[in-house]
């Protein structure tokens, strides 16, 4: 497989994520006006890397059209990289985390009521309340900034009581558990 083959396959993939990206952002404005409680998520861990990168990337194509070497495959590749790192990462910031009258916005994206069976909170190293979907097999997490960890609890409780969120719990209940409990 030849280099530029290769990086149009990137590109491909890239292209992929940033219009995953840009699908999730226009989803959540839309959701926007259903919001309970929201915050926006933490940092990228790696955000001064995917700016440097980016650049990087920048500069690539630019020397490759300056000099003339650039290739359409080439360039294709390393643009969708290029978009990704230094636009798609900033545009996933602005997603509000948090509780919708509809799902919850976790770290990884939206899960709406209808799908979370479970909850349970891990309060160390940080404040994360784990939704657990046993109908896809699937665990997201939501990072709660530690000032809100009350209001979240107070609010799915609400949500529980009023039967919009309704949990199943895990394991062998024989009826007598109270999925309003785990929250």
């Amino acid at each position: 497989m030849t280099f530029d083959r290769l990086l149009f396959l990137f590109g491909i993939g890239f292209l992929a994520a940033n219009l995953l990206v840009v699908a999730q952002s226009v989803r959540t404005r839309a959701r926007r006006a259903r919001a309970l409680l929201v915050w926006p998520p933490p940092p990228p861990p790696l955000d001064p890397l995917f700016l440097l990168l980016g650049l990087i990337l920048v500069l690539l194509i630019l020397y490759n059209v300056v000099t003339g070497q650039a290739r359409l495959p080439q360039v294709f590749g390393e643009g969708m990289m290029a978009v990704y790192y230094l636009g798609a990462v900033r545009l996933k910031a602005l997603v509000r985390t948090g509780i919708y009258t509809d799902g919850i916005w976790t770290d990884s994206g939206f899960m709406p009521w209808s799908r979370i069976d479970a909850v349970s909170w891990r309060e160390k190293p940080k404040v994360t309340l784990l939704v657990v979907s046993r109908r896809r097999s699937l665990a997201r997490r939501l990072t709660v900034p530690g000032a809100l960890y009350g209001q979240v609890r107070r609010v799915l409780r609400e949500l529980a009581a009023s039967h919009d969120l309704t949990l199943s719990g895990t394991g062998l209940t024989l009826g007598l558990h109270d999925g309003a409990e785990d929250i």
